[in-house]
């Protein structure tokens, strides 16, 4: 239909700007605006949006602006700030017990990732334990853990782009249950749930307001200057390159003869591994300082989701119905196995429906979709702490998915 295959070629790097940049102001603004949109998020609008395009021949699989630009500065820029206000000191004390429901919902998601790997290890999926690996990073923090496993394992593949749908349409389908699960008798009898309560007697103020979504009640306008932006891509910028110093300095110093040396080169090797350490410390140490800056989460953020429109593009839509039922299959057992730690340990420790359903959620979704869900339900307690322990999944979940990729590759 088009002379060159597409009617963007590669080398048409400012056309191909502009759409993937206007597709996405266009999603975040979908996500804000309609009810339906914001339950889908703009993510996956993103997501969608790149998946037409290639697929009607707009846009070609692979381009310099996708894999220079967005893999190669906006992905390794948004981890630091997404993960510069991750103080652990405050994480502890503002968060508790509900931290340790979050962690054991975690331990839960190492375990549906072997599980599943043993499952589907004798089937024709390509990057299996890559998959696993990256899930395991996503399902216990989020999209800033699936782009540095998915950048370290499968750059470039079309798997990427199966798994974030199948990943995505699994994940909806779980948000949807989970917000069911306080209307059941079954669950309401087993747990306490204080938050309820107190939702029903009153005690709580909707802070979702009726005409917002609630993206927009989350996302809303904040003051922010030009220092706070020369600061937050400043700082991003010198974390990423004396993270890239260092994992080139130290994974040539490790050999690879063994199980145990070669978990250490995966792990110290890892730019990712070393940009998650440094925002986490100067997140840690110089809080002070750090929380005076704004606009880290809204700039690491907008970086993302130009990232979820890149891994719409290389998946086809024949890859995608080859591919999808098998690695729904991997998210599903995952998902599966998490939620039954997470219900089963929150009955045997006497954790409350709210936190076992939101520890889960910030697991499964990110430290955003469970404040959300915490917006939407009246649980304004909860907000803060279930923002600070998806946060935490963000430090940790990289480390996680190495560490299982390195498990699988041994089995």
């Amino acid at each position: 239909m088009f002379p060159n295959g597409t009617l963007f070629t590669a080398e048409q790097t400012w056309p191909l700007l502009a759409l993937m940049c206007g597709w996405v102001a266009l999603s975040i603004w979908l996500e804000q605006k309609f009810k339906w949109a914001s339950k889908l998020s703009g993510a996956i609008l993103a997501l969608i949006g790149a998946l037409l395009m290639v697929n009607l021949k707009i846009i070609p699989t692979n381009a310099p602006v996708f894999d220079d630009f967005v893999w190669g500065i906006a992905v390794p820029l948004a981890i630091p700030m997404l993960l510069i206000k991750c103080n652990l000191k405050k994480m502890w004390k503002d968060t508790g017990r509900f931290l340790v429901i979050f962690l054991l919902g975690s331990v839960g998601t190492m375990v549906g990732a072997v599980l599943a790997f043993l499952l589907l290890r004798g089937t024709n999926l390509e990057n299996l334990i890559a998959s696993a690996a990256t899930m395991t990073g996503s399902y216990i923090g989020g999209g800033v853990n699936f782009s540095a496993l998915a950048a370290t394992y499968m750059a470039g593949t079309t798997t990427i782009g199966s798994l974030t749908v199948a990943d995505n349409l699994l994940m909806a389908l779980y948000f949807f249950l989970l917000l069911a699960i306080p209307a059941q008798r079954l669950f309401v009898r087993a747990y306490s749930h204080p938050h309820m309560d107190e939702v029903q007697a009153g005690l709580d103020k909707n802070v979702l307001e009726k005409e917002k979504t609630r993206a927009a009640a989350f996302w809303g306008r904040k003051e922010i200057s030009i220092k706070d932006i020369a600061i937050n891509v400043a700082l991003s910028a010198a974390i990423v390159m004396t993270s890239k110093l260092l994992a080139g300095w130290i994974g040539g110093l490790i050999p690879n003869d063994s199980f145990v040396l070669s978990l250490l080169k995966s792990l110290l090797g890892s730019q990712y591994i070393w940009i998650t350490t440094l925002a986490i410390l100067v997140a840690t140490f110089g809080s002070h300082q750090v929380d005076k800056v704004s606009g880290s989460q809204e700039i690491g953020t907008y970086l993302i989701y130009l990232f979820f429109f890149v891994i719409g593009v290389p998946a086809s839509i024949g890859a995608l119905l080859q591919d999808a039922p098998l690695l729904l299959v991997l998210t599903g057992v995952m998902v599966l196995v998490n939620m039954l730690f997470s219900f089963g340990f929150g009955k045997l420790f006497n954790f409350s429906l709210e936190e076992i359903i939101l520890a889960s959620n910030a697991n499964i979704g990110g430290p955003t979709t469970a404040a959300a869900m915490a917006i939407s339900q009246g649980w304004t307690k909860l907000i803060g702490p279930s923002m600070l322990i998806g946060t935490f999944g963000y430090a940790i979940g990289t480390y996680l998915g190495v560490i299982i990729y390195n498990i699988l590759s041994a089995m």
